[in-house]
Formats: structure tokens, sequence, C-alpha cells
């Protein structure tokens, strides 16, 4: 029963992550795992379902997190996908109120993301061997990342239909299947057609048409994929940093607001619902001149 009880609910709470919430895939399989977790400790503990957990239960699970020396942003998340269960339980009319009132998230000192100056994202695009049966593709997506500030599921998932250059902007399908347009760069429209002219002798998988790019085979790419480019075109060019796709749509923000843009066309651009998830670009750029400032100053 207790079984059947524990694995019923993470179906239940699945699915109202993904139609109630409208998150997107990862997100919902990101506070999965969350729950899952947790339930194992559940039932390791002798607590039946997970209506009967307490509140002291649940501080001494987030306790037992922090004694393996889980990460604090680790455990930031997981106290988040235990409210957001417990608030689906409440809603549901499950329980009759959240035992979640006791768990406080751990202070973290705030993240300020990788980010690659200029001269290093040309230093990776410049790297991209054009004469290679994948060049032009890799180029082309690498030079997209930068321009648009796109996540990789919106890369991976770019549609030619949704490009209108001749009008300068694509269409994104972004987090919650929100969509939004954004502008696209000289460079990037170059690229993309160059890698067109190209992609028209190569197979397409059938129902693949409009995807833009394509692996070998003609099917969509995947996100591993995507993260292997980068990163050996990073290392191509010589560039130290821990990067990622990520790391392009970090670098396209930071430039953006080092360069006098107003931080609400930031935040649109980038898909952000709140304007304090873009703020964090402020703080990259105060911390970069405060780091020239220590430098430099004749009294340090």
């Amino acid at each position: 029963m207790a079984k059947d009880s524990f694995s019923d609910t993470l179906a239940d709470y699945r699915s109202w992550l993904r139609f109630e919430r409208s998150m997107s895939p990862n997100t919902v399989e990101s506070y999965s795992r969350d729950v899952k977790a947790l339930f194992g400790w559940m039932k390791e503990n002798d607590i039946a379902k997970p209506e009967d957990a307490t509140g002291d239960d649940l501080c001494r699970y987030v306790g037992n997190l922090a004694d393996r020396a889980v990460s604090k942003r680790s455990q930031a998340r997981a106290i988040s996908s235990i409210k957001s269960l417990f608030d689906f339980l409440d809603r549901e009319g499950r329980i009759s109120k959240s035992p979640c009132d006791a768990l406080d998230s751990p202070k973290m000192q705030r993240y300020l993301p990788v980010v690659l100056s200029v001269d290093e994202v040309t230093a990776i695009i410049d790297s991209v061997d054009l004469s290679r049966p994948d060049g032009h593709r890799n180029k082309a997506m690498l030079e997209m990342l930068y321009s648009c500030g796109l996540r990789v599921s919106e890369l991976i998932n770019l549609k030619i239909s949704n490009l209108f250059f001749d009008e300068g902007f694509i269409r994104v399908l972004g987090k919650g299947s929100k969509q939004r347009l954004v502008p696209v760069g000289e460079y990037a429209v170059n690229a993309v057609n160059l890698y067109l002219d190209q992609r028209r002798t190569l197979p397409v998988a059938r129902g693949k048409e409009d995807f833009l790019f394509l692996n070998r085979r003609g099917n969509p790419l995947t996100r591993q994929m995507v993260f292997k480019i980068v990163a050996d075109h990073a290392a191509k060019a010589g560039i130290g940093k821990a990067i990622s796709p990520h790391t392009f749509r970090h670098s396209f923000a930071t430039h953006l607001v080092e360069n006098g843009a107003d931080l609400r066309i930031v935040q649109q651009m980038l898909g952000h619902e709140s304007i304090l998830t873009t703020e964090i670009y402020t703080h990259i750029d105060s911390a970069k001149w405060q780091e020239s400032i220590l430098k430099y100053h004749p009294e340090r």
C-alpha cells in the first residue's frame, strides 16, 4: 500500500506540474527527482504515506542533506520541490495544512555565472573549421546562441518557419511554451543562410523538415550534442573557463547590460518572467568594475 501511495502521489504531482503549473519538461524532471528522493527517505523512516509527514520529519530530511554535504544550491532546490509537493497536496485537499512552515532555504552567496569576453566569443566561433561537413552548422549554432541569447532547449527546437530574417527577428518557444520575438544580428543571419544552403544537400528525417539544426542522420540535435560541440570549440580556442551553451546566453545578456541596454528589454529578450532574474547581470557588471578598481587603485 505504501509503495502504491508514493508512486501514485508522484504520478499525480508530475501531472499537476506539467498541466496545471505549465512547467517545462526539464523542471518537471528536476522537481520529480527531488520528491522521489524524499519519498525514498520517508519509506526508510517508516512514514507510511506522504500525507503523514510532519514539519519535524521534513526538517530532519533537509538536515540529512546538509550532513551529506549536499551543496547549498541543491538543498535550496530540494526545499523548493518539497514546498511545491505539499502545496499540491494542500490544493488537492489531501492534507489540511502544509508542514513546510519550518523549512528555510540555506543562505547562499549570489551566484554569478561564467561570462565570456567579446574576444573569447569571437575566438570560439572562429575556431570552427568550415571545410568540415558540420562546420557551417556548428558556426551557425554558436552565432545564434550568442546573437539571440537562446537556451539550449530553444536552440535545438528552433524551426525554419520561425526565422524572419527579412524583418530581423526570430520567434522562440521558451519555458512554459511561451513564445517571444528576439532580434537577430547580421553575423548570425549570414551564418544560418550559409548553413541552410549546405543543409539542402543533406538527409532530413521524415517529419523533421522544419527543425533548423540537424545531425548527420537528419534528426534534431540533442542537448548533449550541443554541450559537446560548445566544449570542443572552446577547447580549440584555448578557452580555459568551464563553459556550456548557457555561457553564451549569460555573455549575450552581460554585454548588453555593459553597453547600456535597458534591463526590461534584456528581460524580454531572455524570456525571464521576473526582472529579478535579469538583475543578476547588473551584479556581474558591478563585480567587473569593482575588480578593476581594486586592481588599479593606487592605495590598494
